[in-house]
């Protein structure tokens, strides 16, 4: 199982998007960074995923999504989103 995901920082409200098999995991990651994007940032939360049963469908969306460049768009989807924060 693959997800695509996006989080946001509590400090900035910034989104970062990106795809894995185990999203807690994951998500523990971003929060403990030492370096990197997501270091600087966080916490995060998760504020939406979307789940694959193949890797190749999960990388093609999160390239869709990382391509899309709209804060607008990115707001949407998270609105619609029904799922929960993990971690």
């Amino acid at each position: 199982m693959y997800f695509v995901y996006i989080i946001k920082s509590k400090i900035d409200d910034s989104l970062y998007i990106g795809y894995t098999q185990d999203l807690a995991i994951r998500l523990r990651k971003h929060n403990t960074a030492k370096s990197g994007y997501t270091s600087r940032k966080k916490p995060w939360i998760v504020v939406y995923t979307e789940q694959f049963n193949d890797k190749f469908p999960a990388i093609k969306r999160e390239i869709f999504l990382k391509e899309q460049k709209n804060r607008n768009f990115y707001d949407s989807l998270i609105e619609s989103w029904s799922g929960s924060s993990v971690g």
